[in-house]
């Protein structure tokens, strides 16, 4: 990329799971364009073709350039600069912690940040014009997939896994663009799709992906200049009845899918917090949570962690000690700092559990508490229409200050 190149960068192995080739067919409604069968669950991970693919940790560049390999235009994607908002920041933290967001915090959230601008990459900035009110989510996985609330339901804001199948949410020329805007959308919106673009207009519709807590499952995104989307984009029908309430014509989303290839480059923040927040266009580029390298390992003393909290919680002394005793040693290899300092906290709750809680339990409980919390993956997305704009006078006149 254009800042540093990705061999500078530190990078890992893992899976991600794209569309299976044995279900693709060539799309009768599109000439040129590449169907994908629906599935009865698209995220299905026996459904999903799983490839090895080496992933550049944005974090490992230097931290005062964050948006350094990053442009929305280019590339797909970028960072913008939460911190700043200092209101904002407590809203995010007050989510985070409550580990659900409620309609009341969605119109905080929309008030906050409809009119913002922010400064991208490449000398533009991008002035959040209005905030869907369909589609903002709070996404949570635990490590390794762990379901962190194995009985809270899909509604339309919680209750959200993170999405394994690499996807593009949206198809310009699809549902429910085609009805919401009668079909205007592509000569509206800027995009890139396989049977064509729109390259001249400043309007965009743009995912704004801010994580709450990522050590575990962290999003993974394409630069879509490495994609090459006749051969690898295909057009996905996905129903939306579990999730939302539409009208009759629109039961059916109509987003993106993607076939695998080894010239595919793929990037991600290990270090990113609620303080930057992705924005990435909802138009085509591809993007997924990925379960990285060790997160087995740290599922493994999650679950035995708490465990341990549940026996001493019923007073069962002997038995959380010597269950804590049983942790075997472990080191993460090929992952991220993060993830291995995250371990490393576990591995000290139960040693100290092991030793006879020497500090007391109440705050070894209350510590065991914060650690596991910070392993489940968190995050809201909304969809926003922007303007897509030089960083200069007067279309930066409003960039996003401290509150």
């Amino acid at each position: 990329m254009h800042g540093s190149h990705p061999s500078e960068m530190r990078s890992l192995q893992a899976p991600l799971g794209f569309f299976s080739p044995e279900a693709v067919s060539a799309d009768e409604e599109r000439a040129g364009m590449l169907r994908a069968a629906t599935l009865g669950d698209p995220d299905d991970p026996d459904s999903l073709d799983y490839h090895q693919c080496e992933l550049f940790d944005l974090s490992s560049v230097q931290q005062s350039t964050p948006n350094l390999d990053t442009d929305l235009d280019t590339r797909g994607f970028d960072t913008i600069d939460l911190g700043p908002l200092s209101d904002m920041q407590a809203l995010l933290e007050s989510v985070r912690s409550a580990g659900e967001i409620s309609a009341e915090d969605a119109r905080s959230l929309r008030r906050g940040l409809t009119g913002r601008v922010f400064r991208l990459n490449g000398g533009k900035c991008l002035r959040l014009l209005s905030i869907a009110p369909e589609g903002l989510i709070m996404r949570k996985s635990g490590p390794n997939d762990l379901k962190p609330d194995p009985d809270v339901e899909m509604g339309e804001m919680n209750g959200h896994g993170a999405a394994r199948a690499i996807h593009g949410d949206q198809d310009v020329r699809g549902t429910p663009l085609k009805q919401l805007m009668r079909g205007n959308a592509p000569w509206l919106f800027r995009h890139q799709t396989p049977d064509g673009s729109n390259r001249w207009s400043p309007l965009m519709l743009v995912n704004l992906w801010i994580p709450l807590d990522q050590v575990t499952r962290p999003l993974t995104l394409m630069d879509r200049s490495s994609l090459d989307a006749r051969r690898h984009q295909l057009r996905y029908a996905l129903p939306t009845d579990a999730f939302l309430d539409r009208d009759a014509d629109m039961k059916v989303n109509d987003i993106w899918t993607f076939l695998h290839h080894s010239g595919q480059r793929w990037y991600f923040h290990s270090e990113l917090d609620a303080r930057r927040a992705y924005v990435f266009d909802t138009l085509g580029t591809p993007h997924g949570a990925v379960i990285l390298p060790g997160e087995d390992v740290v599922e493994s003393y999650y679950t035995q962690l708490r465990e341990v909290a549940a026996a001493v919680q019923q007073g069962e002394m002997q038995v959380a000690t010597e269950r804590a005793g049983a942790a075997g040693p472990a080191v993460l290899e090929g992952s991220t700092p993060a993830l291995e300092r995250a371990l490393a906290s576990l591995q000290t709750l139960l040693r100290e559990a092991a030793d006879g809680f020497a500090a007391g339990t109440e705050d070894w409980l209350r510590r065991v508490d914060a650690a596991c919390d910070r392993l489940i993956r968190k995050s809201i997305e909304m969809r926003v229409v922007a303007l897509l704009l030089p960083d200069c006078w007067p279309f930066n006149r409003a960039v996003a200050s401290p509150d």
